[in-house]
């Protein structure tokens, strides 16, 4: 479904204009209903709501162990809205967190959800990636 990585403008409230590949999409799929929350990698996860339900679930279900994993996540979930112009406000505490504090940011589509990097700590966790395990990860997908 959400598939690209558009680099977007933060604008000085935090909030981003929704590309209108994935606007319409979103309009359908969620009336622009969606939930921001926190990677542990230091990224933003946007999930439709619908889908954020589910992962919702999965993550109550995970073992007592699993306690500070679902402390980040289900302790950052934010409830937003797409307003009337297809723009999403990220809130303050996600924005802090997840070092979405200058002006570029990349919205990365994975399916049925989102990731939301700091353009320069994207390109700094991708690099490091490509020098560790990403051979071999690659190694087993048939381009």
């Amino acid at each position: 479904m959400f598939q690209g990585s558009p680099h977007i403008t933060l604008d000085s409230k935090g909030r981003f204009s929704v590309p209108a590949r994935f606007r319409k999409a979103l309009e359908e799929l969620c009336s622009g209903q969606l939930t921001f929350t926190r990677h542990p990698d230091g990224c933003a996860l946007l999930y439709p709501r619908p889908v954020w339900q589910k992962k919702k679930e999965e993550l109550m279900a995970l073992p007592f162990a699993a306690r500070a994993f679902q402390r980040i996540v289900m302790g950052s979930a934010i409830d937003v809205e797409m307003d009337a112009n297809g723009r999403l406000l990220i809130p303050q505490e996600i924005r802090s967190s997840c070092s979405l504090n200058r002006k570029e940011v990349v919205l990365v589509g994975l399916g049925q959800h989102f990731e939301l990097w700091d353009a320069q700590k994207l390109e700094e966790s991708e690099e490091q990636a490509k020098s560790e395990n990403l051979s071999e990860i690659a190694a087993a997908f048939n381009f």
